[in-house]
């Protein structure tokens, strides 16, 4: 079947068609969507998270799932406003009245999370749900105040943690060359 181009009056050929919206916004945002992978070639990023950086698949020393460091997060968080309530006073707290212990909350936090990864490698939290962070160079050397300080200094912000890589370490992982990994 032979198919004729559309002329315009003038004679020339007219442009073919604009795509229409639907098929203009999958393919725009078809790429940033797909998640950090989708740059990346087909079967770069390995067969599960963490064998970029050799972890296995499972199991102890394994990478910690979003799920886990969750809950390390608030076995960390609750503490700290429960010894910030108990500093201010539950009364000041609770009865609506201007105090800091939003911000006493977050200095507790902060503190004990970068003295205990200095330490012992891991926060309380990260103890009871079975993490420990790890360097990526050396998973047996201490994290170093210095890395556990810009560490906690990026999840200060909220947003470095929930940008992702296809390892499934947040920025300030990246940033500080640490992962967090399972213990068992």
């Amino acid at each position: 079947m032979l198919h004729i181009a559309p002329r315009a009056p003038g004679g020339g050929l007219l442009p073919p068609p604009a795509p229409t919206y639907p098929e203009r916004m999958g393919r725009e945002t078809g790429s940033w969507l797909s998640g950090a992978s989708a740059a990346l070639p087909e079967g770069a990023h390995g067969d599960y998270r963490g064998q970029g950086l050799g972890l296995p698949r499972a199991g102890a020393g394994s990478l910690a799932s979003t799920g886990r460091r969750v809950v390390a997060l608030l076995l960390d968080w609750v503490p700290s406003a429960l010894i910030a309530a108990a500093v201010v006073g539950p009364s000041r707290v609770f009865g609506g009245e201007q105090t800091s212990f939003d911000t006493l909350t977050l200095g507790i936090w902060f503190a004990v999370g970068v003295l205990t990864v200095t330490l012992f490698g891991f926060t309380p939290g990260q103890y009871f749900a079975g993490l420990r962070v790890a360097r990526i160079e050396d998973p047996d050397m201490r994290v170093g105040i210095i890395r556990a300080l810009a560490r906690n200094l990026l999840i200060v912000f909220l947003v470095p943690p929930l940008i992702q890589d296809v390892d499934g370490r947040g920025m300030q992982d990246r940033a500080t060359g640490t992962v967090v990994v399972r213990t068992r």
